[in-house]
Formats: structure tokens, C-alpha cells, sequence
């Protein structure tokens, strides 16, 4: 199935450039707020791993300006340097890239357990697919979090950072914070369905959100594409065209992009233009002492 020009041209101008200014605010709203609450669960989990108290804000701060990492072939940037920006502020290297590998790892499991919908509200030959990844995702964790398990894991990662396991850290933790990602990724998939709607586009809340679940996390796992970028425009348009048409889906995975760069882009730029203007105060305050 392939998108042309003619399908979406099909799409009515009225919706494309018209969209309701109320939700089309409100879904950034919503989305911020996800990206805010993404920063405030790895600040938790540098806790749980033994590290010091980040406060949510100086959290929202790193968070956000080493996500812009996410924009460089890779994806490793965004990791180093969140471990870097975190260093600096008395969080160690070990225990924040710790952080951040694990709530990224575990956020996207949570993020696939939302984008199951997809296919499980999709064709008939998709949902059999849903119920299967379901059923191995589901023991998977059920496995995973059992103490035995957990310790040998918890273990092996420590041991490769060269750090001592967390006395505090128990196996209760990892269900914890996957209930907590999964939580921040149900905002997500509302967010973008309040962005569909916003559109004019009246499909459920399960399909759509979901399908914008489903398709970061395939554009996540291609190394080779920024942020995912035209891969996850791919398969979100593959998830939304039984819901929504083949030339709505094109249209509005062009507008997913924008909106999800805009709103994570602009606020981490003002972030880091505050911290350089903040490190040259500092450094131009030293500088007689020196």
C-alpha cells in the first residue's frame, strides 16, 4: 500500500489547515506534560538505583536538554548526555546512564503494551498477531520480576557498571515503574488522539492512540534513523489507513511529526540556553578567583 500525492490531495484543505485551536493546544499540552513526567521517572529511578534526590524540576531540565540527543543518528547521544549534564549536578556517570538506559528499556515495553491495540483493533489477520505478542509480553514481565530472576539481572547490569547492587532495590521496583511508564504512555496515546481529533478525524481513542504507540516504538529500534524519522511516519500510517483512510493517515503522520518535534525541540532549546547563560555566569563569576 503506497501513499502518492493524489491521496493527499484527497485530504480536505479545511481539516489540514483549520484545525480546532482549543484541542490542537490542548494535545501539546498533554504531550509536554508526558515528556515532563518521562523526566520525573528517571529523577525515581536515580533514587531507587541509590543515587541522590534530583527535584523534579532541575529532572524536567537535564531531561529534556539531553533529549535532544535524540536527534542525532544513534541512540546513544540522548543517554551520554543525560550522564553528563547529571554528573555535573552530583549524580553518578554509572548511576544515571543506569537511569536512563533502564527507563528507556522499560518505557518501551510500556509503550508496546499500549501499541498492542493496534493490532489487536486492527484487520483479522493482525489480531492474532496482538493476542500472541500479548500473551509472550505478559510472561515475559510475569518472569522477569520474579526475585530470582530480578536478582541475577540486576546482578549482571551492576556488575558490568562496576557498582555495588542498591541494598533498597528489590524486585518490586521494576513493576513499579512499568506501571508508571505505562501510565505516561496512555497520556501519550490520548495526547495524539486529541491531536487526531483536533483534525476532524472522529476514530476511537484504542486505534489511534495506540497506533501512535505502536509505530515510536518501530521507528525506536532503526539505529540508523534520528528519532525514527520516516519509519515511524511509515507505520503510523500503515496502523491509522483502516481507521481513518489511506490520505488522512499520510497527512496526519506529517502533522504527528511537526507537533512532536515542536513541542519537545522548542522547550529543550530554551532549557539549554539557559544553561549555557547560566554556566557563563558561573564561569565569568570564578574567573577573579582564579
Amino acid at each position: 500500500m503506497g501513499l502518492g500525492l493524489d491521496d493527499l490531495r484527497s485530504v480536505d484543505p479545511a481539516l489540514l489547515w483549520s484545525p480546532d485551536p482549543v484541542l490542537l493546544a490542548g494535545s501539546c499540552v498533554l504531550l509536554l506534560l508526558g515528556y515532563f513526567i518521562s523526566a520525573g521517572l528517571w529523577g525515581r529511578i536515580v533514587m531507587d538505583l541509590g543515587g541522590p534526590a534530583v527535584p523534579v524540576r532541575e529532572a524536567v531540565r537535564l531531561f529534556m536538554i539531553a533529549n535532544l540527543g535524540r536527534y542525532v543518528p544513534g541512540k546513544v547521544w540522548q543517554i551520554a548526555g543525560l550522564a553528563v549534564l547529571a554528573r555535573r549536578r552530583g549524580v553518578p556517570a554509572a548511576t544515571a546512564t543506569g537511569a536512563a538506559v533502564l527507563g528507556q528499556g522499560i518505557a518501551l515495553v510500556a509503550a508496546t503494551a499500549v501499541g498492542l491495540g493496534a493490532l489487536l483493533s486492527g484487520p483479522e489477520k493482525l489480531r492474532s498477531w496482538g493476542v500472541a505478542a500479548a500473551a509472550a509480553m505478559a510472561l515475559a514481565v510475569a518472569i522477569g520480576s520474579t526475585p530470582a530472576v530480578f536478582r541475577r539481572l540486576s546482578a549482571l547490569w551492576f556488575r558490568l557498571a562496576r557498582q555495588e547492587v542498591p541494598e533498597t532495590l528489590s524486585s518490586s521496583h521494576p513493576v513499579r515503574w512499568l506501571a508508571l511508564f505505562f501510565a505516561n504512555w496512555v497520556l501519550y496515546a490520548f495526547s495524539f488522539w486529541v491531536l487526531s481529533t483536533s483534525f476532524g478525524h472522529r476514530a476511537d481513542l484504542i486505534p489511534v492512540g495506540s497506533a501512535f504507540a505502536a509505530a515510536y516504538v518501530l521507528g525506536y529500534l532503526m539505529i540508523f534513523a534520528p528519532a525514527g524519522l520516516g519509519v515511524r511516519e511509515g507505520f503510523l500510517v500503515a496502523f491509522l489507513t483502516p481507521h481513518l483512510g489511506l490520505g488522512p493517515s499520510g497527512a496526519l503522520a506529517v502533522v504527528a511529526r511537526i507537533w512532536t518535534t515542536v513541542v519537545e525541540v522548542v522547550p529543550a532549546s530554551a532549557f539549554w540556553a539557559r544553561h549555557l547563560a547560566t554556566a557563563e555566569g558561573s564561569g565569568a563569576g570564578e574567573a577573579p578567583d582564579e
